[in-house]
């Protein structure tokens, strides 16, 4: 029987998504996040996923992961670095698939860059298809437009595609749109704006253009929760 999923928005790209014992962490950055909408010292994770090195991305993994004992799992560079700090972790390569006892990641990849607080590189930043009890979920990460998301759209029948929207450092609203036309998911959740000023965006326009495409969006402000049965 499946478990209903239920996906948290924590603010910025930080996403939970809680499903059946399992509770998953993406990109929890919520110590410095202005937006954030909890503090990283009520979250018990299961499992937290990384999708680059950059410190609004890998946030307060460290301190989540060495409170709770939980598997980091994010690209090979990011887990031999959390290795080394005693943590339990999992490196991928973009385009490479593991099973899991929660379900099946695979990682996509995402056009952007990726290194550490000192500078010093993190590997390639990469996306995250998550496969759990028959729902599909794509976390983009920060990523520019490609062409490839069309096959990301071919290769999974997506139910939710978290896509950034801000501009600057990742697409925005226009690219979002041509990426939702490639991906085809049965909803969009719009992230990774509005945190800052240089990431400035109106979720709203993403709306109104996708719905007039016959697409549906979920705008969530920080904290909010969606269901997926």
């Amino acid at each position: 029987m499946a478990h209903d999923i239920t996906l948290r928005y924590l603010g910025h790209s930080a996403f939970q998504i809680r499903h059946g014992s399992f509770d998953l962490l993406i990109d929890p950055f919520l110590t410095d996040n202005p937006c954030a909408a909890v503090k990283a010292a009520e979250l018990e994770p299961t499992h937290i996923l990384v999708t680059h090195g950059h410190g609004d991305h890998l946030g307060d993994t460290v301190a989540i992961a060495k409170r709770t004992g939980c598997q980091v799992i994010t690209v090979h560079e990011i887990a031999e670095w959390l290795t080394v700090k005693g943590i339990d972790a999992w490196g991928m390569g973009a385009g490479g698939g593991h099973t899991f006892d929660f379900g099946r990641v695979t990682t996509t990849l995402a056009h952007h860059s990726s290194s550490f607080d000192d500078g010093s590189y993190a590997g390639s930043p990469v996306g995250f298809v998550l496969q759990l009890d028959g729902r599909t979920i794509y976390h983009a990460g920060d990523t520019a437009l490609f062409l490839d998301m069309e096959l990301i759209g071919r290769r999974f029948a997506l139910d939710v595609a978290l896509l950034p929207i801000g501009d600057n450092y990742t697409m925005g609203v226009c690219d979002a749109v041509m990426a939702v036309e490639m991906l085809k998911p049965v909803l969009t959740i719009p992230m990774h704006y509005d945190t800052f000023p240089p990431i400035a965006a109106d979720p709203a326009d993403l709306r109104d253009r996708l719905e007039a495409k016959g697409f549906g969006v979920a705008i969530l402000a920080p904290g909010d929760l969606h269901f997926l049965r």
